[in-house]
Order: structure tokens, then C-alpha cells, then sequence
């Protein structure tokens, strides 16, 4: 092999293996992150008072209920649609 198709190799060799070291820097800085941040909810959640738990607890439901309703009108266009029905005015989607 000539001398400057080694360099080549060598450069596509080096290039790589940054490359490499950066994306799994990345990933496990991430994980790191992640199990930083879960451990810390986990401190807030567990020294939380009881009427704070409360209210977590009451906040969640109320998306829970959001996201229900939002659900059962998409069933519902999806009944009308299938029996051929027109919605309903003022329940339709834009």
C-alpha cells in the first residue's frame, strides 16, 4: 500500500473512533442525567406532606380526566363517522 492511501485508512480509523468515544460519552452522560433527576423526584416525592401528596394526586387526576374526555369524543366522531352521521355542531374538529 502506498503512503498516502495508510493515511487515509488511519484518518477514517481515527475519525471513527472519536466519533465512537463522543456518541458513548453522550449516552452514558445522559443515563447519568436521567438516574440524577428519578433519584431527586423520588427525595421530593417521599418528603412530601401529606396534603402536598394530595394535591399531586389531584392534579394528575385532573389530566387523567382531561385526557378521558378528549378520548371519548374521538369515539364518538369515530361512531358518527362510521354510521355516516354529520357531527355535531360545535364538536367538530378544525
Amino acid at each position: 500500500m502506498s503512503a498516502p492511501q495508510q493515511q487515509a485508512i488511519r484518518r477514517w480509523i481515527i475519525t471513527g473512533a472519536v466519533a465512537g468515544v463522543t456518541a458513548t460519552g453522550a449516552w452514558y452522560g445522559a443515563g447519568l442525567k436521567t438516574r440524577q433527576e428519578f433519584t431527586q423526584v423520588k427525595r421530593v416525592r417521599a418528603e412530601a406532606t401529606t396534603a402536598e401528596k394530595i394535591a399531586q394526586l389531584e392534579n394528575a387526576r385532573g389530566g387523567l380526566v382531561v385526557k378521558r374526555t378528549a378520548l371519548e369524543r374521538k369515539i364518538e366522531e369515530l361512531r358518527a363517522r362510521r354510521n355516516g352521521e354529520r357531527p355535531v355542531l360545535g364538536q367538530e374538529r378544525r
